[in-house]
């Protein structure tokens, strides 16, 4: 019998609390840039994994670090000085069976590509790779060897999630979303990716800060970017006025005031390049910030300040062992469909630990707490607890959907 515990929280519901503060990093923001292609690595490892040998072999590409290049910024396109080094870091399997994997390389390719499909303006074969890939430790390496269709957790760790997701955390999700997506990108090419949206409520009324930058070669001069920033800023308050009317359809929507917003507000007119934000290659990596793996979004691609959160950084972990990565994904998609099964759930709150070398599919507790519309928990104890019981009895296939790259990590 699994150790499964399910109790009532006495608290108030997010959406309900007076502040709520949500950060969200974009698309070309370092943070995120390094937990998206530490993940695709291990990704398109584990798949050469399985066509190579029928099975995941022991791997964590979750140590990587992107150092920031130099740029001279030009109204008109300025040129990159000094171009970004990507470190890709921690351990692997280059052989096995008598075989052996290039790693170092499939790991420079998939950051090729990724850097090519994501990023506009970032030539992928000018950036410096430094692949800093080990051996792993023996009994670590010796897990993925002892057989079973259920591996052994290595390592002890825990990790939380939770549903569902308030409309702040939603509405600062979505805007980066928008901002960053190929439609907008179409009509404002000048947007760079290198987006990064802080939301604040104050009980009912929502701010955003949003932070953007320009591609200077779209830009010619600082009266072309103040009236350019001005529309891109109208078209971020319409996104939002939109967003906050389908809110107010639901029932404990708690956007009521029109969301306002403000775009890159370091910006002083009358200081040219300097009193403007903008990039070479639309990502402030070209020679403003580092990035590092395990700094950006939480699995459920936002920051949510007002949640408990794992400190685990689950990109790049191997996905059939590595508790990091699978409870952290997992304790929220448990999360999710108590929510969406259980009745009179308003708030869920799961909690996964794991023990070394103890199966993953038997965690040494796991805990839902319940916040509730009207009720006790006690009255559903049963449901909540089937529907934990049904999750782990399927974790294999859970941990199949994190080797196929079918669950966003950021």
């Amino acid at each position: 019998m699994r150790n499964i515990v399910i109790e009532e929280l006495k608290a108030s519901e997010v959406y309900r609390q007076k502040v709520e503060v949500v950060e969200r990093k974009g698309l070309g923001h370092p943070d995120y840039i390094c937990d998206a292609i530490m993940e695709q690595i291990s990704v398109n490892l584990s798949q050469k994994y399985l066509e190579t040998f029928g099975t995941i072999l022991h791997h964590n590409i979750d140590k990587g670090m992107l150092v920031a290049g130099q740029v001279e910024g030009k109204f008109l396109g300025g040129r990159v000085v000094s171009p970004m080094r990507l470190i890709i870091g921690d351990r692997a399997t280059f052989e096995y069976e008598g075989t052996e994997i290039d790693v170092s390389g499939l790991a420079v390719d998939t950051a090729k590509e990724w850097f090519s499909e994501k990023l506009r303006f970032v030539d992928a074969e000018s950036v410096i790779y430094q692949v800093e890939l080990k051996k792993g430790s023996a009994e670590l390496t010796d897990i993925f060897s002892r057989g079973g269709k259920v591996l052994g957790a290595n390592d002890t760790s825990a990790a939380v999630g939770y549903a569902p997701l308030s409309s702040t955390e939603r509405l600062v999700l979505e805007t980066e979303r928008y901002l960053n997506s190929r439609g907008f990108k179409k009509e404002y090419p000048e947007s760079g990716e290198d987006i990064k949206v802080m939301g604040l409520r104050h009980k009912e009324n929502v701010h955003l800060t949003v932070a953007a930058p320009f591609v200077d070669m779209y830009v010619e001069s600082e009266d072309d970017y103040f009236k350019k920033k001005i529309e891109l800023h109208d078209r971020i308050e319409e996104f939002t006025a939109g967003f906050a009317e389908k809110e107010r359809t639901e029932p404990e929507a708690c956007i009521c005031a029109r969301p306002t917003a403000s775009l890159n507000t370091l910006d002083m007119p009358g200081r040219g390049m300097e009193g403007i934000y903008t990039t070479v290659t639309g990502t402030s990596a070209e020679d403003a910030d580092c990035g590092e793996v395990g700094r950006g979004n939480r699995v459920n691609g936002i920051i949510p300040l007002n949640r408990p959160v794992s400190s685990e950084a689950a990109a790049g972990k191997n996905p059939v062992s590595h508790i990091g990565k699978i409870y952290n994904l997992l304790s929220h998609r448990i999360a999710a469909e108590i929510y969406r099964q259980v009745p009179d759930v308003s708030e869920v709150y799961v909690w996964l630990l794991s023990e070394i070398g103890t199966p993953i599919d038997q965690p040494q507790i796991a805990t839902a707490q319940l916040i509730m519309k009207k009720g006790a928990a006690d009255d559903v104890e049963k449901e909540a607890a089937e529907v934990i019981e049904k999750e782990l009895d399927d974790i294999h296939s859970f941990s199949m959907e994190l080797v196929a790259g079918k669950r966003p990590i950021c």
